[in-house]
């Protein structure tokens, strides 16, 4: 058995069967994505509290969750939390990739948000308190139209990044294209041509998805510049502040 070299009736027998899971990688990058914008929120309410001890724990944790690898996260929900005495239960293996890839770009996406809301103008909030809004209306109204919009390249090129980290899904037992991808290769013990296109279907979603959102972090830039007062700050470099 010759597995060196490249075999085209491998790759159109595989190709219909590793594409079986793009709708499994697809649906789990959106449900990822969803929660981690949700979760997102959560971590820039709570950066905000002003108990200085609860806001060094949050903001530790934060740093935890970003300085550990997501796979050994996504390891953690799905192997060792079922064991944790008394809270821990067992989760299936798409629920255990949302909460771990979404808890851990959530963070992420919970600075890009706090920068957001920093770069709106202090005159603003005080416009708000001038005009007695009240707490939902002075964030629904005022604060977040004008938080959101600038971040919303950033937030995409995160949706980019974790549409590449989904594979890692694979390890606990979700179907996507490179679970199947492996399957294949193990009952067939031919690996080039699978793994192949699961490059290959990467690349065709992912590469125009990267261009269409630098056109719009251009456009949104060129929009926000225009609107900048002459010796403000741009919006780009406050944006530039997301660690």
């Amino acid at each position: 058995m010759n597995n060196g070299n490249w075999q085209w009736d491998t790759f159109f027998d595989a190709f219909p069967i590793v594409l079986e899971g793009l709708g499994i990688t697809l649906g789990l990058t959106i449900a990822t994505y969803l929660f981690a914008l949700i979760f997102g929120f959560i971590w820039t309410l709570l950066g905000a509290i002003r108990v200085k001890p609860l806001k060094w724990l949050f903001r530790w944790i934060m740093e935890f969750i970003r300085s550990t690898p997501p796979l050994v996260q996504l390891f953690f929900i799905f192997y060792a939390w079922p064991m944790v005495p008394v809270v821990g239960f067992a989760l299936d293996p798409f629920t255990s990739a949302i909460l771990g890839l979404g808890i851990h770009f959530s963070t992420y996406i919970g600075e890009v948000y706090r920068s957001g809301i920093e770069a709106v103008d202090k005159g603003q909030w005080e416009a708000a308190r001038a005009l007695n809004f009240s707490t939902g209306h002075k964030w629904t109204r005022i604060i977040l139209p004008q938080a959101i919009p600038p971040t919303i390249p950033m937030l995409g090129n995160y949706l980019i990044i974790m549409f590449k980290e989904i594979p890692l899904a694979s390890t606990i037992g979700v179907a996507g294209i490179l679970n199947i991808a492996n399957s294949y290769g193990s009952a067939n013990f031919r690996y080039l041509e699978p793994l192949t296109i699961v490059a290959i279907l990467f690349l065709v979603l992912s590469y125009p998805s990267a261009i269409l959102i630098n056109k719009l972090e251009r456009k949104m830039n060129r929009r926000f510049d225009k609107k900048e007062p002459s010796g403000s700050k741009p919006t780009k470099e406050k944006e530039g502040a997301v660690s």
